[in-house]
């Protein structure tokens, strides 16, 4: 039995195995768009706002 899963990205239905190089996505481009989204910043991962608080000091300021 294979599972099937949607493209994050297009939600086309992908057949999550290891043969499927690019899952959980249906191809390359779909990769691509999520990793630019990504490096966009469009996408995050939550975090803590008193630790973003406490460690915020710990790395000097750059000069913009």
């Amino acid at each position: 039995m294979t599972t099937i899963v949607k493209c994050p990205t297009c939600g086309a239905p992908v057949e999550w195995k290891t043969e499927n190089a690019y899952r959980p996505f249906c191809c390359e481009r779909c990769k691509l768009i999520d990793l630019g989204a990504w490096a966009a910043e469009q996408h995050a991962i939550p975090g803590n706002e008193l630790e973003d608080e406490l460690f915020s000091t710990d790395l000097p300021t750059r000069p913009h």
